[in-house]
């Protein structure tokens, strides 16, 4: 940095009243006050942990509810699962899981957990933020920054975690939370692998709509700006009512002139096979005007910066799998891999144990958390 620069810098990051202490330099700084870590508002042991989970026990697996915070003081509510075959003493590769966008740790996200648990992982399946067990108010909301900082919060836990080897831990995300596993990984060094399944960019599909390859980017940008009106004209209404509009959830009634991708939507959150509770997508979807922040929050802005393993897999026959293949062609190097399920939707990859690579995932993540 020359000196004109370097004295652009100092000036206005003393305007902005911050203090860098640089290196080789003999000015005395006074130590940064500390500010305590929040404490958390929930006690696991107190939680209800009867089985309510979309998927039957594995046998092989010792299940238990954990907590964690992350920096904006939320307290998230996970299941640790653990294989029994681990020894007393030892520590373990691991890996954070959440998704899809809408769902709980008792649908999809706690399936894969279990499963790679079984195979020799420590793993957590958490609620976001606002969401299922987890704390934060209002409900149901969402967030492009709260979310991505729910897996590094994730990781704060994990490498500090007792059976955890904290060089060894990888995420990942279904649907919506494979994007926001991308843009975590783009954070934070600390993640040494990475698996976007069935991955959603939620930020394009708020900002552009479905389908937007192709699409003048001049009618993108007015439909873009029309939405945002909307939204904020919704903000100022939730303001005054003193309560929080809602998106709506996966519609309870489908018919045949739905587009296919709404009823396999459908046939997952609104039946037996995966409705839950707790479940916004099953209920009452997010808050409708949280949604406005990813329209200009583009979260995998910098994902071609990512120095870890990614593996991206996504159905062959799946609406949502341009998402995965352009995240595919931004990531740079020798780091990434794209695997095509031959035949799948997007909503086989929630529940369905025989089409989920589970092998696939296994093998990347022994290799990418040796």
């Amino acid at each position: 940095m020359n000196k004109k620069k370097f004295m652009q810098f100092l000036m206005l990051s003393l305007a902005c009243g911050t203090f860098f202490a640089l290196g080789n330099t003999n000015t005395a700084w006074a130590a940064p006050a500390q500010i305590t870590a929040p404490a958390e508002t929930i006690v696991a042991s107190q939680l209800d942990n009867h089985w309510d989970r979309k998927f039957p026990v594995n046998a092989n697996v010792k299940q238990q509810k954990i907590t964690f915070h992350n920096r904006f003081g939320i307290t998230l509510v996970a299941d640790m699962y653990v294989p029994k075959s681990m020894h007393k003493g030892s520590k373990l590769p691991a890996i954070a899981l959440a998704g899809p966008y809408g769902a709980v740790k008792e649908q999809v996200s706690g399936r894969y957990a279990q499963e790679l648990a079984s195979r020799g992982f420590v793993t957590i399946a958490f609620d976001p933020s606002f969401t299922g067990e987890s704390a934060g108010l209002p409900r149901n909301t969402t967030s492009p920054d709260i979310n991505t900082e729910d897996f590094l919060a994730a990781v704060d836990y994990l490498s500090n975690n007792e059976l955890v080897d904290a060089d060894k831990i990888g995420i990942l995300g279904i649907c919506g939370w494979g994007g926001f596993a991308l843009n975590a990984g783009a954070q934070d060094p600390r993640i040494k692998g990475i698996v976007a399944s069935t991955m959603y960019d939620m930020s394009r599909v708020i900002e552009n709509g479905y389908f937007d390859e192709g699409k003048d980017p001049e009618v993108l940008k007015k439909e873009r700006m029309a939405a945002r009106k909307q939204l904020a004209a919704q903000r100022s209404l939730d303001y005054k009512n003193g309560y929080y509009a809602m998106a709506g959830g996966v519609p309870l009634q489908v018919t045949e002139k739905d587009p296919q991708f709404v009823r396999d939507y459908h046939s997952y959150y609104q039946t037996e096979r995966g409705h839950h509770e707790r479940s916004f997508g099953s209920t009452t979807g997010a808050t409708l005007s949280s949604v406005l922040n990813f329209t200009n929050a583009p979260i995998n802005m910098f994902i071609d910066e990512i120095e870890a393993p990614v593996l991206l897999i996504h159905g062959e026959k799946a609406h949502s799998r341009y998402f995965s293949e352009a995240a595919y062609k931004k990531l740079k190097g020798e780091n990434k891999e794209l695997f095509i399920v031959p035949g799948a939707v997007h909503t086989d990859l929630y529940d369905k144990m025989d089409v989920i690579p589970f092998d696939k995932i296994e093998d990347f993540f022994k290799k990418s958390l040796r």
